[in-house]
């Protein structure tokens, strides 16, 4: 519980601003089927990630692959983003063991077009490194079936 305090109330973030597109995706996801949150994120994190990746946002999904997972400094930006996020995959999918699909899951895209424009709102976008619309948010869906 203390920890979860911690990592709710914004101290941990020492005012960065994070960019939670995965958050509002999962939101939906666990509210519309029997899925835990970090299950949802684990599934969504690297496809979403894929998603976006482009020269603007490789240097902060490699700045994760250098701090996090082990991806050496010298290895140029492009590359990094994308070792990391093959990283990403086997901490969650091999080195825990979850289920890597929403398929798995018994998950099919029957509730994506409804879920993707409920995760963007009212404003009908997820802002965040890259602004996410209704269409963004099913392509992601799709990706982890």
């Amino acid at each position: 519980m203390w920890a979860a305090t911690w990592a709710l109330n914004s101290f941990m973030t020492c005012g960065v601003h994070q960019a939670t597109s995965v958050h509002a995706m999962e939101h939906e996801l666990s509210g519309e089927y029997n899925i835990t949150h970090g299950h949802g994120i684990a599934i969504l994190m690297p496809r979403w990630m894929r998603y976006i990746l482009n020269e603007e946002t490789a240097p902060q999904i490699a700045r994760l692959g250098y701090k996090v997972f082990d991806v050496p400094e010298e290895t140029p930006v492009m590359q990094a983003a994308d070792l990391t996020i093959k990283a990403m995959e086997d901490f969650a999918f091999v080195k825990l063991g979850l289920k890597s699909h929403l398929s798995e899951l018994n998950i099919d895209e029957s509730q994506f077009e409804k879920m993707a424009k409920n995760s963007c709102g009212e404003q009908g976008v997820i802002k965040g490194f890259v602004d996410l619309y209704p269409k963004d948010v099913e392509a992601i869906y799709r990706m982890c079936l």
